[in-house]
Parts: C-alpha cells; structure tokens; sequence
C-alpha cells in the first residue's frame, strides 16, 4: 500500500465517513461510535493487507491534490474485483465515482474480463452500479456480488 503510514489518519476518517450514518440510531455517545469505527476501519485494513497483498492500493485524489477517496482493485485470472471504493461525503453525487468506475471497465474490456464488487444491499451507491450495468450475480448475506460485463452485440 503506497504510503501506508502517512496515510492512515485520512483513511480512518474516510471509513468513519462511510458509517457514521448506520451508527447514528446506536444510541451509543459519540466517543463511543468514533472508537468502535476506528477499531473496525483497523480490523479492516488488516484483513485487506493480508488477503489482498497484491492488490492496488490507491487514494483517490481531487484536482485540486488533495484526497478525497480510495480504490481498492485486485486484477484476477477473469476479473476486476474491486475489493473497496469510497469517496469522502462531499465528494459523492458529483460524477467521480461513475467515472472512476468507467476507467475500470475500459481497463477491464481492453484485456477481456469483467469486474465484480461487493455491495451491501442497503448502499446508496447500488443505483449507480446498477445504472452503469452491473447485475446481481449472487446474494451473500447482506451483501450483493454484482459484476458487470462488456456487452457485445450479436
């Protein structure tokens, strides 16, 4: 993961950005919240640096250089997965996403695979997946494996 060290104090707030929400109706202080997603953006990165080791590690920076994301993206044998994506809440709605997206399914189409993400069924983000083309390939749990696929005409 390029610069790992440096970058843990803006990932951690970026997965804490991704939660608060459903953490909301908790109940719970929040000192407690921030200390809960702190040790689960950490049990987190931990099991992504283990089972993804050669996997992209990637900030999503603004024009403007500064971070506003991540990527995280494992080319297999037959396919993309993208293991992680999330953009900071001020950077959603705006085009990034469905254009970070677009970049991966060129990359993808130019080497013949396709690309597959795990959704949670409740995510914001499934109606622009579903938008740009992905389809549900299996249920697992709260969680949607949906891949998309170049569509060629016949």
């Amino acid at each position: 993961m390029q610069g790992e060290t440096n970058d843990l104090g803006f990932l951690r707030e970026l997965y804490a950005s991704t939660r608060r929400e459903e953490m909301a109706p908790s109940g719970w202080p929040q000192e407690q919240i921030e200390a809960f997603l702190f040790q689960q953006f950490e049990a987190q990165h931990s099991y992504y640096l283990e089972h993804f080791s050669s996997s992209d590690f990637d900030l999503i920076i603004s024009a403007s250089g500064e971070p506003i994301g991540r990527l995280y993206l494992d080319e297999r044998e037959e396919e993309f997965r993208i293991i992680d994506i999330a953009l900071l809440p001020e950077s959603r709605g705006l085009g990034i996403g469905g254009d970070i997206l677009q970049k991966i399914f060129a990359k993808a189409s130019a080497v013949g695979k396709a690309v597959t993400i795990h959704v949670e069924q409740s995510n914001r983000a499934m109606a622009l997946y579903l938008r740009l083309g992905f389809e549900m390939v299996e249920e697992q749990g709260v969680y949607h494996l949906m891949k998309w696929e170049l569509k060629t005409k016949r």
